[in-house]
C-alpha cells in the first residue's frame, strides 16, 4: 500500500493540455489533482459515487510559480497536514518527472468525510484515521 500520508501521482502531459500562451493550461493542473485525489481514494477503496458516506472535495486552490510545458510527466504530492474529526487537509506541490526540484505549482485541498443520506459531514472512519495519523 502506498503512502497515504505523502501520496504522490504521476501522468504524463498531452501536447493538446497546452493553451495559447505555450504553457499547460490552468485547468489542467486542476484536473492533475483532481485525478491525485481520485487515486489517493482508490487506495483507501473509497466509493467515488455519492452513496452512503464517503469523502468529498470541500476546498481547492493552487498558486501557480513556474509555466509547466509539454512534453513532461507531472508529479503531484499530496501531504497530509491537518487531520480533524471531519476533514483533512492536504498540502499540494506540482513538479515534474524530469525537474522533481523545481515547483511549478503549490496549494491545498480539504476533504471530507460526508454522509450523503444525512447530507452532511461525518466523522472519519477509524481505518482511515489510523492510516494517516
Amino acid at each position: 500500500m502506498p503512502d497515504l500520508k505523502d501520496f504522490v501521482f504521476e501522468a504524463p502531459l498531452r501536447w493538446g493540455d497546452m493553451d495559447a500562451m505555450a504553457h499547460l493550461n490552468n485547468v489542467q493542473y486542476f484536473r492533475l489533482i483532481e485525478e491525485a485525489r481520485i487515486q489517493w481514494f482508490a487506495a483507501f477503496g473509497f466509493a467515488t459515487l455519492p452513496s452512503g458516506e464517503a469523502p468529498i472535495l470541500a476546498h481547492a486552490s493552487l498558486d501557480f510559480t513556474r509555466a509547466m510545458n509539454y512534453p513532461a510527466t507531472a508529479r503531484v504530492r499530496q501531504t497530509v497536514t491537518r487531520l480533524g474529526r471531519t476533514s483533512v487537509e492536504l498540502a499540494i506541490t506540482l513538479t515534474t518527472k524530469e525537474e522533481p526540484d523545481t515547483v511549478f505549482a503549490t496549494g491545498k485541498t480539504v476533504i471530507v468525510w460526508y454522509d450523503y443520506a444525512a447530507g452532511r459531514s461525518a466523522p472519519w472512519p477509524e481505518h482511515v484515521r489510523a492510516a494517516l495519523a
